[in-house]
């Protein structure tokens, strides 16, 4: 095994500017450090960080420790025989994505007692690994198989690919240190055991191709870049061993990346893939290839994607569908494919400043990896269906076997989702804005870009930003410049799609209307200038496309950047979900935090008993009056105690029909 003294000793580098999950070099944009974002522990995202690092982190510390995963590590390091190994194979990745969660929150705050956690951790990874760099615990030790015997489902590659993540988050908020070293020998192994002149594989889970990307963009090596796009252009060929139950589509092993057309397989295997292979795109210049992976993202999103920003709608193969296919009630919509799809995103909008992918963000945000954790952080959903039709059963405080439960669990078999949603929050802040270099024509030097609301404060390039704001439940963003170049700047906001009747104020300016996208104030400001955005959250009616199925006839209910849904919680009497349709001929209206809707509400004791769900002539509500019903944000159904949940619902008149939706 390696020898930590000497790795200890070889520090070199220093913390860089850059303390962002994703920096092509070349790119005309770049995100935020995650320490000049400081957001508000009053604030929706506030709140969520400061859980996270208070409990979350410790939280599945705790379980990876108890279950025994880290023991596999120490095992290893001991040279013993493994007789029974704890966990999936992949379980060493779960190591590695809390080292990523405990390196960004460090790199955000000081805190000596993480610091010190962090550390105990990577000297016991780092005992572990072998002298040529390979790290692994389940496979080529004693009593385990030989490396890479099983690439399609063995994850070592995919392991290594984390813990190469997890070193980009410590060289960029640390600088180089006993991790960088470890994740170095083991990205050197991989390029000479995979490079041009050696094994013709590829990994049957993605995730290695965007940790050599970035960690070679960290440490300046290039050989770890041209290795993760000999990964991403050997994949599609049919090289993996297919096994029963499965097909190359699961391993996006069907098509080369770059002649598919949509996201396909294993949802979030596809849409690791897809970050990684952007990530070789923009450090290639393949405009090719960045074309297709655009079309693709466009092809998924119109068509294979969930009103909350899920994707995956088979629970087979935790896989996408068909173009359309979008069962609310088997909608799996994985925690960590949300995670992924903002990885996809964001990399596409550093590439090219769109802000239709700056939209998919704040949705998948707001309505994916928000719902995921309880609000003491220490339980999490796996799967986001939209629909629940039975309640679920109050957790235990012990391992949950299912992906799917209906109630949030402090850990699951494959315990993926906790770690990816501890990583992301603890990320968080460079993700909310950004500076563009571009010079797109419309504006002279770099541009400070905001694009998610979020009380609290931001430096962006040479601007310093306050915003006041108690954003999603209020859409009143108030920005306070407290510096800025003394020239003329601008500060670009993003006007969500939703928001057709966005406001404007600029300093010393009338209020005037700004269409959806991209909304620049351009001034030499000066300290104290106030600009603000109102969002005008009216409850909303949404109607989906009458090309998804399973939810025509139906209708869901947005507010702002979130998605509503009904919970048995809420319902009169012995009502069930099954009972309610929508009367969308009123409009919504807001309350609290969700809205409230007209409803009718059937009633049980007028169906024919031992009669057929079906009609000879269109079914008709069984009407018991109309009643006004809540609504609330789809990030807390459940926290209430189990309940059954529903998005979209039935309309009144069994119609698709569009209503007013302006009322406030």
């Amino acid at each position: 095994m390696t020898s930590t003294s000497s790795i200890a000793s070889s520090s070199t580098a220093t913390p860089s500017s850059a303390a962002v999950p994703v920096a092509p070099e070349n790119s005309a944009r770049r995100g935020t450090a995650v320490a000049d974002v400081r957001l508000s522990p009053n604030g929706f995202w506030g709140r969520r960080q400061e859980v996270n690092g208070a409990a979350t982190l410790a939280h599945c510390l705790d379980w990876i420790e108890r279950l025994g995963w880290l023991e596999n590590i120490d095992r290893v390091a001991r040279g013993e025989v493994t007789v029974e190994r704890a966990g999936w194979q992949f379980s060493d990745s779960e190591i590695y994505k809390l080292l990523e969660a405990m390196a960004w929150e460090l790199g955000r705050r000081d805190d000596a007692e993480l610091e010190a956690t962090f550390a105990s951790v990577v000297a016991r990874v780092a005992a572990a690994q072998d002298d040529d760099g390979y790290l692994g615990t389940a496979f080529g030790h004693p009593g385990l198989p030989p490396r890479y015997s099983d690439l399609a489902m063995g994850h070592e590659l995919y392991n290594m690919g984390h813990l190469l993540q997890a070193a980009v988050a410590r060289v960029r908020t640390a600088g180089d240190d006993l991790l960088v070293e470890v994740a170095r020998r083991a990205a050197d192994h991989i390029c000479r055991e995979f490079g041009g002149d050696g094994r013709d594989g590829i990994c049957g889970h993605p995730e290695i191709e965007v940790g050599l990307a970035e960690f070679g963009r960290a440490v300046g090596e290039p050989r770890y870049l041209a290795q993760a796009r000999l990964f991403v252009d050997r994949r599609g060929h049919g090289s993996l061993p297919v096994p029963p139950l499965q097909s190359a589509e699961y391993f996006q092993d069907d098509t080369p990346v770059i002649d598919a057309e949509a996201l396909r397989g294993h949802a979030v295997r596809a849409l690791y893939l897809s970050a990684g292979a952007v990530d070789v795109a923009v450090h290639d210049g393949d405009v090719a290839l960045l074309d297709a992976l655009r079309g693709q993202w466009d092809h998924t999103v119109e068509r294979r994607t969930y009103l909350t920003g899920g994707m995956g709608s088979r629970h087979q193969d935790e896989g996408f569908g068909d173009d359309f296919e979008l069962p609310t009630d088997r909608a799996y919509c994985e925690t960590c494919a949300g995670v992924a799809s903002v990885m996809f995103s964001w990399r596409l909008y550093l590439a090219t400043g769109e802000v239709r992918y700056a939209d998919l963000i704040e949705r998948t945000l707001f309505n994916v990896i928000a719902t995921s954790p309880a609000a003491d952080g220490r339980s999490f959903f796996y799967a986001n269906p939209l629909h629940q039709r039975e309640a679920g059963a109050v957790p235990t405080d012990g391992v949950n076997a299912r992906a799917e439960g209906g109630t949030r669990a402090p850990w699951f078999e494959v315990s993926c989702c906790p770690t990816n949603v501890a990583r992301t929050f603890a990320s968080l802040p460079a993700y909310v804005a950004a500076v563009d270099s571009s010079g797109d024509g419309s504006t002279d030097g770099d541009v400070a870009v905001l694009m998610q609301y979020a009380d609290g404060r931001a430096v962006i390039g040479d601007v310093v930003l306050d915003v006041q704001t108690r954003y999603p439940d209020d859409g009143l963003i108030r920005i306070t410049v407290l510096e800025a170049p003394d020239a003329e700047s601008t500060l670009r906001l993003r006007v969500p799609a939703w928001a057709s009747d966005a406001v404007l104020t600029e300093p010393g300016a009338e209020s005037h209307p700004v269409a959806p996208g991209w909304a620049d104030v351009r001034r030499a400001f000066v300290s104290g200038d106030v600009v603000t955005l109102d969002l005008r959250l009216a409850p909303r009616f949404t109607f989906p496309d009458p090309r998804i199925d399973a939810v025509r006839g139906t209708v869901a209910v947005e507010r702002g950047p979130l998605v509503l849904c009904l919970e048995s919680t809420d319902l009169p009497g012995d009502a069930t979900i099954d009972d309610v349709s929508v009367d969308t001929t009123s409009a919504p209206i807001a309350s609290g935090d969700g809205a409230s809707v007209t409803a009718i509400v059937a009633d049980p004791d007028e169906r024919t008993p031992g009669a057929l769900p079906f009609t000879s002539a269109p079914a008709t509500p069984l009407r018991a009056g109309a009643t006004e019903l809540a609504l609330v944000p789809y990030h807390r159904w459940a926290e209430r105690g189990p309940s059954t949940m529903r998005v979209f619902i039935p309309t009144a008149d069994g119609t698709d029909s569009t209503a007013a939706t302006d009322g406030r």
